[in-house]
């Protein structure tokens, strides 16, 4: 697999290699040495698995909180998102910036979001499923998010906001400016570099 670098560089876009022949594909999607020897090495202990039947729906933006914080590793098995990872590390050059990157079954890409980062996706497609892996059980007294459509954020969501898809929940988190500081920056390790980003990953 290649594990490639995007404009914040503690979130990593991973693209499997793919082996195709007359009986179909064969890829690893899933490698904890590759992983580790791209300077993530995160011990991953939950698997999660969501359904969204409408084009438009929005979950997020969502993180925990330590010591239950989270790191994520996000795929599509049907269907397709825009996948999105806000910066919300205190002292960090990016913090209220985020990552999109545009995930499909089709190209078994996987966006790794780390600890102390929002997370959040929109459907594209109908139908769509998206599994993730996570890094700390889920802790409800320590769930925690920021509102998804936060002007300061600066996210180009593909749907509307009076069109959006939410729960509640998600509908009366707060904006950016509102939360405490959950998350400090600590310097990010040297590690080997990858290609540059692809065309759809960008900074907001």
């Amino acid at each position: 697999m290649d594990v490639i670098e995007t404009l914040i560089p503690a979130v990593k876009l991973i693209r499997p290699r793919r082996h195709a022949d007359s009986r179909g594909v064969l890829a690893e999607t899933y490698s904890a040495r590759a992983l580790r020897a791209n300077g993530i090495g995160v011990n991953f202990v939950q698997d999660n698995h969501s359904i969204s039947l409408r084009k438009g729906t929005v979950r997020g933006l969502h993180c925990q909180i330590p010591p239950y914080a989270q790191a994520k590793l996000v795929r599509v098995v049907r269907g397709a998102i825009l996948d999105v990872a806000v910066d919300l590390r205190h002292g960090s050059p990016t913090f209220g910036r985020h990552v999109a990157a545009v995930l499909t079954a089709e190209d078994w890409s996987t966006l790794f979001v780390p600890e102390g980062f929002a997370h959040g996706f929109c459907t594209l497609e109908p139908e769509t499923e998206v599994v993730y892996k996570a890094s700390a059980h889920y802790a409800p007294t320590h769930d925690r998010g920021v509102r998804w459509n936060d002007p300061a954020l600066g996210i180009d969501w593909p749907v509307p906001d009076d069109a959006a898809i939410l729960s509640e929940k998600d509908r009366g988190l707060p904006p950016l400016a509102a939360l405490p500081p959950w998350f400090s920056h600590q310097p990010e390790p040297v590690e080997p570099r990858g290609e540059p980003a692809p065309a759809p990953l960008y900074v907001g």
